[in-house]
Parts: structure tokens; sequence; C-alpha cells
């Protein structure tokens, strides 16, 4: 079986078409801090637009608890995609209430209007599957059709993912369309060479990816605070660098296999080493192996790789044809250590050949750094969803739009 497509749901002409998008950005106060999820709505929702929908937009937004919160709201969201889209979009202060359904009844062709955080409903994350189907039938009234674009949430087996979509005549948007056609570039006869660069903070949170990896990539690029693990498993005092001791056996796993398998795992070198977790802390460069001997001794903490890994880690990105890069290589967050991470980003960008940001941080840290969307292959909108699909996992978002 294949994808289902926009255009296997017919004309849409007068139709009401509710569309499950990805709209979770970061807010302060009030203020979204990144639009990048929004702008990635945008081709799907014009081509709705244009082919006369009524379009119904739903997502959540944050980690409300299932109950009304308005720190997380979406009226910012639906504010500035009224701005993006160039014209009118109503809101609803309710997801499935008096407010949404006037304004769905009050809708005309090519109207939009954005449904409340689906998060204050709490039948849209409820484990029991009778509680989410009676929430996504509740959602189901409104529409015609569903389309599904949030490939941020597709792993996730939810009420506006997964019951909706079977409760409604339902199509990937062409967000997930191209997200889906990305990822099975880079598993399926990627071009050569071939270099994964994995960053973030945990080991764990990467196993099944480097699991699935090992045996299709040429190369892979280790640094972030995962780095200290696969120090400590070759033998290296880490400090009080992050460390996930109970990983040692399965990192010393992998750097076994990747020898087998002709597979370069390329470690830092050296490593921007801190006397603290802050933006000010004081911080020297050290040789990857001697990191307990600079100023701070034992009490010192790695936040960033070193120059000299940069530099490595820039050249290897550079002379490769493939390219998925996940999580930042240091707290990118602190001026003061995130040359790493921007020199990662700055040689993407300079690939011949398919360049991929896999979400999640690592989108937050190219945009936060003054990189453009566009200066990249393609930069994912679901850093989780990314990496279950290159785990191998079967995605329940995908499966119930017929993706095999």
């Amino acid at each position: 079986m294949t994808l289902r497509t926009l255009d296997t749901l017919g004309s849409l002409e007068g139709k009401r078409v509710i569309v499950r998008c990805d709209l979770n950005v970061p807010l302060r106060d009030g203020v979204i801090t990144d639009d990048g999820r929004v702008r990635a709505s945008l081709p799907t929702l014009n081509t709705l637009i244009n082919a006369g929908a009524r379009v119904i937009v739903c997502s959540h937004l944050g980690r409300p608890d299932g109950a009304p919160d308005p720190q997380y709201s979406l009226a910012p969201v639906a504010q500035r995609l009224s701005e993006l889209l160039g014209k009118p979009v109503a809101f609803a202060r309710d997801t499935v209430g008096t407010s949404a359904r006037e304004a769905v009844a009050a809708l005309e062709d090519g109207g939009v209007v954005v449904l409340e955080n689906l998060r204050f409903n709490p039948g849209e994350t409820a484990k029991d599957a009778g509680e989410r189907e009676a929430f996504a039938a509740q959602l189901a009234e409104f529409a015609d059709a569903m389309v599904s674009d949030g490939f941020g949430v597709v792993h996730r087996k939810q009420a506006s993912v997964y019951e909706l979509a079977e409760a409604r005549p339902s199509a990937a948007g062409l967000l997930i369309a191209t997200e889906l056609d990305v990822l099975d570039r880079l598993t399926e006869k990627p071009e050569r060479p071939y270099t994964v660069v994995l960053g973030g903070s945990k080991v764990s949170d990467k196993l099944g990816v480097i699991a699935h990896l090992l045996p299709r990539v040429n190369r892979l690029l280790v640094g972030g605070g995962m780095l200290f693990t696969f120090l400590a498993a070759e033998g290296h005092a880490v400090a009080s660098s992050l460390l996930e001791e109970d990983q040692l056996d399965t990192v010393r796993g992998y750097i076994a296999e990747a020898k087998e398998r002709g597979v370069e795992i390329v470690l830092p070198t050296d490593v921007v080493v801190a006397s603290g977790f802050a933006a000010d802390a004081e911080h020297e460069v050290a040789a990857a192996d001697a990191i307990e001997q600079t100023a701070f001794g034992a009490s010192g903490i790695g936040l960033d790789v070193g120059p000299e890994t940069a530099k490595r880690f820039a050249e290897a990105i550079r002379a490769s044809k493939t390219v998925f890069w996940n999580g930042p290589m240091g707290v990118f967050e602190f001026p003061a250590f995130a040359a790493g991470t921007k020199a990662v980003a700055q040689a993407l960008t300079e690939v011949d050949g398919l360049a991929v940001v896999g979400g999640g941080d690592s989108a937050a840290a190219v945009r936060q750094l003054g990189f453009d969307d566009e200066q990249f292959g393609h930069i994912s909108t679901g850093g989780g969803a990314s990496l279950e699909f290159l785990e191998g996992k079967k995605l329940p978002g995908l499966e119930v739009l017929g993706w095999q």
C-alpha cells in the first residue's frame, strides 16, 4: 500500500476539510519565537484554500494536561497564520464546543478557522482507545474529509492523528509527503559517502537510530552530551560531564560493530570544558583524553566540541553526498558554547548533495544561530518522528494513511 495523497480526496470545493497540523511552536510571553512549523504548513493550507475547501485547522501546543490553560492557547498561532496566508483566519475559543461549532458553520469556500489547542481536551492523548475515538468523533462532525499534515506527531497514536483519520476519508498533506520523500532517500540507496551527525544530550535517545543506521552509513560523527559516554566507553575520564554509565557496554558494542562493518565513528579530539552549566561560566579547551586536566579538575563539565573537532566534523560533512544531522554539538543556547553547532550547520549548507537537519533542537539551533531554512536541503519538522522512522519503526499516523 502507498500513502494516500490529496488527489485521492477528489474535488474539495465547498467541502469542510479538517487539517491536523503541527503548530507546536515555542512561545515567550505569548509571542512566537520560531514560526518554522507554521510556515511549513502553508503549502498544504494554500492548496486547500485554492481548491475552494472550507479549512478547519487543528493542532496541539505544549503539554496543558487535558484542560484549558491560557499559556498554551493557539490564538497567537492563528494570528501568525493569518499574516502568512495574507487573509483573515478565524479562531475558535474551544476545540469542539459552541465557539468551534459557530466558527465552522460560518466558514465560506476558501475560508480558514483555527480550533483551540487539541490537548485542552483529555480525549486527545487518552490511553484508552474509546476515549480517543469519542473525541475524534466530535472533531469528525465538523468535516467531510481529513488531511494529516503534522509530521511531528505521526509517531503518536492520538485522537486527531489516528482515530480522526479513520473516521473520515483521509490523506496526507504536502508536508508529510515531502518529509517521507526525504527520509526515504536517507534509508533507500542514499548517495555516498553517507554521513550521520548525532548530538543532543543522551545516547539512550539515539540507541535505535544508531543500531538501524550503522549498516547503512559510511561515517558517524558524535557530538553533544552523548559524546562523553562514547569517550568513557573508550576509557577516558570525563570529569562531571553528562555520562550514561548504564549505556557504556552498549556503546562499546556499537564501536565494535562499526569497526567490523568498516564504518568510521569520529569522536571529538578536543572539548570545551566549563566550570559549570552557565552562559558566563569560565571555560577552556581540553584534549578529549585530558578533560580532567583543566583548571576545573574533576568538577569541569564539557559543554561543546572543541575547535579542532568542529573543523574535522565540517570537513567530513562537506566531503559527503548525503548527510543527516540530529542533535546540537553543545549548549548552543549559550553563545560561548555554540561554535561547534554553528560549524556543523555551516558545513551542511555547503554539501554538494542531500543535507537534512533532523528537526527538534537542531532545527531550533540553526534558526537561532542566524541560518535560513532555504540554506539547507531539508529541515524536518519532526525530530522524534524522523528518528523513529530512521529506526525502522512503524508510525501509526502514517499507517492509517496507507503507508507500509
